[in-house]
């Protein structure tokens, strides 16, 4: 993806709230499951990380993407923003 499709994507992401929050536990199997879940239900999701490590939430958003075959979109703070395209599109981003 290019700048203006992040841009784009982070845009959108901003009146959402977390559907997932990974605890001090870190992120499990169940974690990545429940990922998985809202990703296919709304392609676009902010997860919430309780951990104060900042390189240990890089990290795991590293992971989330890499084990999800999503997209990092944003990360600021103990937010982070992932975006999947699902088979059946309901976020149309700008080819250019």
């Amino acid at each position: 993806m290019n700048s203006k499709q992040i841009s784009y994507l982070r845009g959108l992401a901003h009146s959402l709230n977390p559907v997932v929050m990974i605890s001090n536990k870190g992120l499990s199997e169940g974690v990545l499951k429940e990922i998985n879940i809202c990703l296919d239900a709304h392609e676009l999701i902010k997860i919430k990380v309780m951990m104060d490590d900042k390189a240990l939430r890089t990290q795991m958003l590293t992971d989330i993407c890499e084990q999800t075959n999503a997209i990092a979109v944003h990360h600021i703070g103990k937010q982070l923003v992932v975006y999947r395209q699902s088979t059946k599109p309901k976020i149309v981003v700008p080819t250019k």
